[in-house]
């Protein structure tokens, strides 16, 4: 198959020829013999390079989850940071997008609503139709495939740069699929083009499809990490250890003082569809619980298409709370520039769960409210489905 980048070069970039563009990408913007999409339009007949954005983690990737990135330059070509110091950083400015005719947004996406390039995405939609720039986005694959929608639905109140618009914590879309999603219900004034991939199936994952992968961000280092994220990122709401600052992010979790045969008993009991559960012990060189030790487990997947992400994060993030005791808290720091509600209410799009764990309501029947909210979703996303 070919992603929109393979499908735009194999055109000649017709799409393009005559237009001043800025490209919005990161480090997996590469085409399918690992050439990046900034080098393909530098030399692109009749384009011209004006200007490059960079999501979250920056142009090059390199910088950690929360920490702001300063502008740059590749060349004479300025990179415009969209994760700055503020939230008003986050969103192409009109002096950025002064002089560009068109606004290229190739970024790899990974399937869950955490994850926040889609949310830059919205954002560079709203911005080019307040200024008069087209938009025409590289569609990628969902490295989840585009089959399974799980988890809850964002309630508005509770929208942020970790949850822009209301979808489902796992929602079965590419990133051109969202971008169709985001104008019919949020920009319809936005000149939008989409350049599909070639050959993707919506059963697919991501190294079914014979890309190459490239880590899009700095703790997503291959797909085994992306199928547990949609989940596991829910310890970022908590104390605990998501695993960051080891080499396998969200796959480790844990904090000191966990026994961590008790915990992989207590979550293998719950037979989790397509999952297994070793008790493990782990030592963050970064982030939390630097340079100690942590029991906890590791998450082994032994069947992805059966294997439930968000209802597994959900298990272990319960029995976690309940095995940690009063050492257990909720993140009440500012998290991606929201001071007002609990990291975790972002994170799950409202504070419905919050609550219901804290009143002892067992996450399986908690789990069981997302029943409608999935169903809805894969209603209302249908229309903006590309591939069959």
């Amino acid at each position: 198959m070919r992603s929109g980048l393979d499908v735009l070069r194999d055109s000649g970039f017709q799409t393009l020829r005559g237009q001043r563009i800025g490209l919005v990408c990161h480090p997996a913007s590469v085409d399918s013999h690992l050439v990046h999409a900034a080098d393909l339009l530098a030399l692109a007949p009749g384009v011209t390079l004006a200007a490059l954005f960079g999501p979250e983690h920056g142009f090059a990737g390199t910088a950690q989850d929360l920490i702001p990135v300063g502008d740059a330059h590749r060349g004479t070509v300025r990179i415009h940071s969209l994760y700055g110091a503020s939230v008003a950083s986050l969103r192409p400015t009109a002096a950025q997008l002064h002089g560009l005719d068109t606004l290229v947004v190739d970024l790899q996406d990974i399937g869950s609503r955490y994850y926040t390039f889609h949310a830059t995405l919205l954002y560079c939609l709203q911005a080019c139709a307040d200024n008069d720039v087209r938009v025409v986005v590289l569609d990628r694959p969902n490295p989840l495939g585009g089959t399974t929608i799980e988890g809850p639905l964002l309630q508005p109140a509770f929208t942020s740069f970790v949850g822009p618009h209301p979808l489902t914590t796992r929602h079965g879309l590419t990133i051109g699929e969202l971008a169709r999603l985001y104008q019919a219900e949020c920009v319809p004034t936005v000149a939008l083009e989409i350049i599909p991939c070639d050959g993707w199936r919506r059963d697919w994952y991501f190294d079914e499809t014979g890309l190459p992968w490239v880590l899009p961000s700095p703790n997503m280092p291959t797909l085994d990490t992306a199928l547990v994220y949609p989940g596991m990122c829910l310890l970022e709401g908590t104390n605990l250890s998501e695993g960051r600052g080891t080499t396998r992010p969200f796959e480790l979790c844990g904090a000191p003082g966990i026994e961590p045969r008790q915990l992989a008993q207590r979550l293998e009991a719950e037979q989790l569809p397509g999952v297994r559960f070793r008790a493990a012990w782990f030592r963050p060189t970064f982030h939390k619980f630097a340079g100690l030790d942590c029991g906890g487990v590791q998450l082994h997947i032994t069947d992805r298409r059966a294997f439930l992400p968000v209802r597994t994060g959900l298990a272990v993030l319960a029995h976690l709370r309940e095995l940690c005791g009063s050492r257990f808290a909720w993140r009440t720091e500012e998290y991606e520039f929201v001071t007002d509600r609990l990291a975790i209410d972002l994170l799950f799009g409202s504070d419905r769960e919050r609550r219901a764990l804290e009143a002892g309501t067992p996450w399986r029947t908690i789990a069981a409210a997302w029943d409608a909210d999935e169903a809805a979703f894969a209603t209302r996303s249908r229309p903006y489905r590309l591939y069959s």
